[in-house]
């Protein structure tokens, strides 16, 4: 009668009339439809960096060789043919010139040890910065400018013409290690298979101890066949292919932190980043951004800073480590010294030299693949490093009672390899205790704790004990009792609550996926094929 139906009529007629249902479809599904749509072209159109050539075994390869080498240049300096003697005066006035960097420059046995500490320095100011540029600079490009600081460096030692010149050159070589350390490991893990990580990263440490004794040997054989000098030009000339390498490749890419060239950041606590970009190939389809106030770079240092110490388990870890570290620094700078004072050593460098090289290889590949065989847990990792601590401590306690040269060889051999099986298991707890964003942080961070509470308080500590009780059998037993305090803290790690956080910053509380690149990139070829040929 002239009376339109209320709204609802329409709805109802459509209800009743199944042809005219299907043909409406509501606006708010279509949209969000699109949306889903728009957002899976977005996620599959954004520019990836695409692999090298670098298979997971080569990057573990190259990343070994760089880090021996950083440990040569560590032994080199240390060693007779470079370090050198100083120069003596006899009582009428006639003085030797000495040999090595102490003779030449006249030093005494204080700045002596202050250039053979100086890259600590650099090493400590520096890692922590490394680490935090890595959220917003590739990392691999950042080792590159580290090893590239690193070869300039070295080789400015090699001209150096005075103290304070040398000291400044080794404080440099220390900013572009820094640069390596706390971004090789995370690299490796990365791209590790699942079930050899811990035994891939005690390959990666192994080279720490032979790094060392190696560069005993490169030290003596070059500085006393052609000067001191030569043996830092022949360091530079090592490691600049690699600084090269640095740059010349297509960058790798972490985990957890997302691709080069793109806008797309991670949003978790860790990361602090707040403005949100989704850019797409469509020009239609618009640009969502949100921004906030962003807060300064020191206030996201500080942010992580406080994200790490909140983590009970990596401050476990850590303080254990501090206490292993400040015996095994001592052990490194004392050894040949203390050896030679009780056995008599003639050959007190080469023997424990020797010793170094097969307890770290043996012991560090050993410690690997026994955690990886237990099944690479943080509650496992702290329970192999606890028991192979405690029992690495009885031997080397053990070996220094013994008056025999070889008994002390067999047990502290022994001792060697067991205490060495810690590397891999202790920086897998590094690495996994956190998130990925924070990987290069808590490998930064643990490093400058267990140098500026470890191994450089040590020496000197060892030094004014030995220069009170004159003992050198005594302070041996005693420096080694402080592993005890070691296996200590890491059986308590044992019982704290854990959790693997290695796939956490992929994941949103609710399990729904963060659009972020959390695939290692030597992964990602494989999976384009993959999905390549599901489409197909």
């Amino acid at each position: 009668m002239g009376v339109e139906p209320p709204p609802d009529t329409a709805v109802h007629d459509q209800e009743s009339d199944p042809a005219a249902a299907a043909a409406v479809v509501p606006v708010e599904k279509e949209t969000e439809t699109e949306t889903k749509s728009d957002m899976a072209k977005t996620s599959t159109s954004l520019p990836q960096p695409t692999p090298s050539w670098f298979t997971p075994k080569r990057l573990l390869v190259i990343f070994c060789v760089i880090n021996m080498i950083n440990y040569v240049d560590r032994g080199a300096i240390a060693s007779n043919g470079v370090n050198g003697s100083p120069r003596v005066c006899t009582k009428t006035g006639v003085c030797s010139h000495g040999s090595g960097i102490q003779g030449d420059f006249n030093l005494s046995n204080f700045k002596d040890g202050v250039i053979s500490s100086a890259f600590m320095v650099g090493l400590l100011v520096a890692s922590p910065i490394f680490a935090s540029l890595a959220k917003s600079i590739n990392p691999f490009r950042l080792i590159g400018v580290g090893l590239s600081v690193w070869t300039f460096a070295a080789a400015g030692c090699g001209i150096s013409i005075d103290f304070w010149s040398i000291t400044i050159c080794r404080m440099l070589v220390g900013v572009g290690e820094a640069s390596f350390i706390s971004l090789a490991a995370p690299f490796i893990d990365d791209n590790a298979p699942v079930t050899q990580r811990t035994a891939w990263l005690g390959i990666f440490y192994m080279c720490i101890p032979t790094g060392i004794a190696l560069g005993y040997v490169y030290g003596g054989w070059v500085g006393d066949g052609f000067g001191w000098r030569y043996a830092f030009f022949g360091e530079a000339i090592l490691m600049l292919p690699f600084a090269i390498l640095g740059f010349v490749m297509k960058p790798l890419q972490m985990k957890g932190f997302s691709p080069t060239g793109t806008k797309k950041s991670l949003t978790t606590p860790e990361t602090n980043v707040i403005e949100i970009e989704v850019i797409t190939n469509d020009k239609d389809v618009p640009v969502s951004k949100h921004t906030s106030k962003e807060p300064s770079r020191f206030g996201l240092f500080w942010k992580d800073i406080k994200a790490l110490l909140a983590e009970k388990i990596f401050v476990i870890n850590v303080l254990g480590y501090i206490a292993y570290n400040f015996v095994i620094g001592a052990y490194s700078y004392w050894g040949p010294k203390a050896g030679y004072s009780i056995y008599h050593m003639s050959n007190a460098d080469m023997l424990f030299g020797g010793i170094t090289i097969i307890g770290g290889i043996v012991g560090t590949l050993s410690g690997g693949f026994i955690l990886d065989y237990m099944n690479a847990t943080i509650p496992n990792a702290f329970k192999l490093l606890s028991t192979a601590t405690f029992f690495g401590a009885i031997f080397c306690f053990s070996a220094f009672c013994f008056k025999s040269l070889y008994a002390f060889i067999v047990l502290f051999l022994i001792g060697e390899i067991l205490v060495f099986a810690t590397q891999g298991p202790v920086n897998f707890v590094c690495l996994h205790t956190v998130k990925p964003s924070l990987r290069p942080l808590s490998m930064a961070m643990s490093t400058v704790s267990i140098h500026v509470f470890g191994d450089v308080p040590s020496s000197p500590l060892v030094g004014v004990l030995q220069d009170n009780i004159k003992n050198w059998r005594t302070s041996a037993l005693i420096l080694t009792s402080i592993l005890f305090l070691a296996s200590g803290i890491w059986f308590i790690g044992i019982f704290v609550q854990s959790v693997d956080r290695y796939n956490e910053d992929s994941e949103h509380q609710d399990g729904t996926t963060e659009g972020t690149n959390t695939t290692p990139l030597l992964e990602e070829k494989t999976i384009e094929r993959d999905v390549g040929s599901s489409e197909a």
